[in-house]
């Protein structure tokens, strides 16, 4: 007999609810969740493939561990025994830095990689951090970080409400939103053009959201910063800088009339092939808007000036006086969210705290980057070239390590073979290490060089609540679902894999898990009594530990943090404040209403005001003027999303391949007829870090002198188990990046708007 379980969809930032049909213990079919409190019933492909993503064969079930040179399969006990020999054995032998930890992108869409990966990094004591924040979206961070003090408070479009939407280098209709969690993101743009408001979408593609808007500029790739800067320009030299309410909370504005000076449109208008007129009108439609919000995505990010374009990006928002204010660009209010503590300056924000080994990367958000794991992994330096003291903000990264390489690895939910610049020269690099651990539930291009694999359970077997992306919602709302289908026997929660993996690596292994959770709790509610602004300052700890409820740790820890949250009951002190109970009871949800303004109360930075000309900001424009007069010789490259795919998870899923989820190389119909290429021609690519060749799909929905191959492919490499994925590989567009181009500020790869050669590939 069939049943309906709900559950929130892990697949992309979208986080729509599903109405999963379950027939014993497998979903047979996904549909909308009509009640659901923020999507309404919405489903893109990914969700509608629910249960394809779930019971996809290839998934591993049990954890394997490397015997005589072959992954075998292991015993859960096995696997943590070696974990915790291998990993300790490093550590002690080499210094904690010897040890390094990659994150991927997904596990921001699972309770465990929210609640562990912190704590495990901790236990580590290691600064050699790497995630994919770093080949996309670290630049908006950083940008936030230096102008408002907060490197995670970062202003979302109020699209439910705007009159007017600039968006750069984001294509919502494809990656249904990032960095701005919206379900429905196609419909809410509609709406927004049905009441009468205007979409302008600047991007080198017409891609689907850019056929929907008013407006489409069609900007030379990289030269987003230049055409953002002149936009900021407008707004001064016609005097429609307006800040409105928003004036008190803003220093600066005088040092950024200076700073654009030379940034005129007429002064960009070669660099970003956007006549001069062309600019002063996007400015002025904004600054005219009765409510505006300017919006940019990882095109904008993946640049030469990511941090810059982010930067700019805000300071228009700021300038039109659309920070902060509904139809603009407000910060959200997640349920998770720590107690809001009084407005006033706070530590700020600080880069480079220190610096990696090998080419000296200043960190970023405590991070370094991924284009640089690598070579922190094959090259040896001395250990005085390690740390640049000099940038050291404390003790602790005033210490310089050992000077050695990586030497073991943890990666979780990572594929960095293929998400990182050069993953030929990474794959060697993985394949030379001492030890590695990999949680992953596939045997892919990066877990295959693992000494151990843990695999997590399906997602149907796993709770879900939005940590991250509640932080980046256009509504504010709160949802939590419980598993939809019990553990399969042999199976481990993730949570539980994180706990012991944690265990392993501190000295600990063989302790309960559930030790973890309780460290957690006891340290918050140790914090959160000591802090006079905290609703359970001066109470007892051990009374606040035992009126906890959930039915294990991660729930008990997802209680205590509505608690003491926002909307949280205190504890008592706000007796229709939030709790689990309270929420397990609204199953589809609670809406918690849209955003509203909230400054100054988010702003961190020394001055308790937003600080619209940050120093690092400021010393990096200079770079920005050199770019007026570059111009790319022949073709560069953007990369492309399909509605589908999420990077390279879905292509071993045979229901979201095929048709449009190809990987081609998009071209031009003039450059096709330029250099002799025909439609389906394979064509040979050419970048600083290597060649592939590609299919050639000629069409004018790039721009002239642009080519664009998707992310996520190059599923060929020997020693995996994706046998769907492997059937149609593709290619893998960053090994056509040798890593060596990075925004400065952030850290983040360069992956658009790089030079590349084309030549056709006739039969011999």
């Amino acid at each position: 007999m069939s049943r309906t379980a709900l559950r929130i969809c892990p697949l992309c930032e979208a986080t729509c609810g599903l109405a999963l049909t379950i027939d014993g213990t497998e979903v047979t079919a996904a549909r909308g969740d009509r009640d659901d409190v923020f999507s309404h019933g919405f489903i893109c492909p990914k969700g509608a493939s629910f249960g394809a993503v779930d019971s996809d064969p290839d998934r591993l079930r049990t954890p394997l561990v490397r015997r005589d040179g072959e992954l075998r399969e292991a015993t859960w006990e096995e696997a943590f025994d070696a974990v915790a020999a291998g990993v300790r054995t490093v550590g002690e032998r080499h210094g904690p830095h010897s040890v390094g930890l990659v994150l991927g992108n997904p596990n921001v869409h699972t309770v465990a990689g929210a609640l562990y990966p912190p704590v495990l990094l901790a236990a580590l004591g290691t600064r050699s951090l790497f995630t994919a924040s770093t080949v996309d979206q670290m630049p908006k961070h950083v940008s936030s970080g230096l102008l408002f003090g907060d490197a995670n408070a970062i202003p979302v479009p109020d699209l439910d409400h705007t009159d007017h939407l600039l968006l750069i280098g984001a294509n919502p209709l494809e990656s249904n939103g990032s960095l701005c969690t919206a379900p429905d993101f196609p419909g809410r743009l509609k709406a927004l053009r049905a009441r009468g408001g205007t979409l302008t979408v600047v991007d080198p593609r017409r891609t689907r959201t850019a056929k929907l808007a008013d407006r489409h500029v069609a900007i030379r790739p990289g030269t987003d910063a230049l055409l953002l800067a002149a936009m900021v320009h407008v707004l001064y030299e016609e005097d429609l800088a307006d800040l409105g309410d928003l004036a008190p909370h803003v220093t600066g504005v005088d040092e950024v009339r200076d700073a654009v000076r030379d940034f005129t449109p007429e002064a960009v208008a070669a660099a970003c092939d956007v006549d001069a007129g062309v600019t002063r009108a996007l400015a002025r439609e904004l600054a005219a808007a009765r409510t505006g919000a300017v919006y940019g995505r990882i095109g904008s990010c993946t640049v030469p000036h990511g941090t810059l374009a982010s930067w700019l990006v805000d300071v228009l928002n700021i300038l039109t006086g659309n920070l902060d204010r509904p139809g603009g660009a407000l910060f959200p209010q997640a349920a998770t969210d720590r107690t809001p503590r009084p407005a006033g300056p706070g530590r700020g924000f600080a880069l480079g705290r220190w610096r990696s080994r090998v080419s000296g990367h200043p960190e970023a958000k405590g991070e370094l980057p991924l284009s640089a794991l690598a070579e922190e992994i094959d090259t040896a330096t001395d250990a005085a070239n390690e740390a640049d003291t000099d940038t050291a903000t404390d003790a602790a990264a005033a210490d310089a390590a050992t000077g050695e390489p990586v030497r073991a690895l943890i990666t979780i939910a990572a594929n960095p073979v293929l998400s990182a610049p050069d993953g030929d020269r990474l794959d060697k690099a993985l394949d030379s290490l001492d030890f590695m651990v990999s949680v992953d539930p596939y045997l892919n291009e990066t877990s295959r060089h693992a000494h151990v694999v843990l695999p997590p359970p399906p997602p149907a077997q796993s709770p879900h609540h939005d940590f991250a992306f509640n932080t980046l919602a256009v509504r504010n709302q709160v949802r939590y679902t419980r598993p939809a289908v019990p553990l399969e026997p042999g199976r481990m929660a993730e949570t539980e894999i994180l706990a012991r993996l944690i265990l392993a690596v501190s000295g600990r292994h063989g302790a309960d898990p559930a030790a973890v959770d309780a460290m957690v709790i006891q340290q918050t509610l140790g914090k959160s009594v000591r802090d006079p602004h905290s609703p359970v300052h001066g109470r007892d700890p051990g009374d606040l530990t035992a009126r906890l409820t959930g039915e294990n740790g991660p729930e008990r820890r997802l209680d205590l943090m509505l608690r003491l949250g926002p909307y949280g009951d205190g504890f008592g002190a706000r007796p229709d404040g939030l709790t689990l109970e309270r929420l397990l009871a609204h199953p589809h949800g609670i809406d918690l209403g849209p955003l509203r303004p909230r400054l100054p109360q988010p702003l961190k930075t020394r001055s308790g005001k937003v600080e619209l000309l940050p120093e690092p900001i400021a010393g990096d424009l200079p770079r920005l003027r050199q770019a007026l007069a570059e111009r790319p010789a022949g073709l560069v490259l953007v990369g492309r999303r399909h509605l589908r795919s999420n990077n390279s998870w879905m292509h071993n899923i045979p229901a979201l391949t095929g048709g449009s989820n190809r990987c081609t190389l998009h071209l031009h119909p003039d450059d096709a007829g330029r250099l002799g290429v025909r439609a389906a021609q394979p064509v040979r690519v050419q970048g600083p870090g290597g060649e592939v060749t590609v299919p050639a799909e000629v069409t004018d929905t790039v721009r002239p002198g642009v080519v664009s191959l998707p992310h996520g492919w190059g599923h060929d490499r020997p020693g995996t188990r994706q046998t769907h994925a492997a059937t149609e590989p593709g290619v893998n567009v960053n090994q056509l990046l040798d890593g060596s181009l990075l925004d400065p500020l952030s850290g983040n790869a360069v992956l658009n708007g790089v030079p590349v050669q084309l030549t056709p590939v006739t039969a011999l």
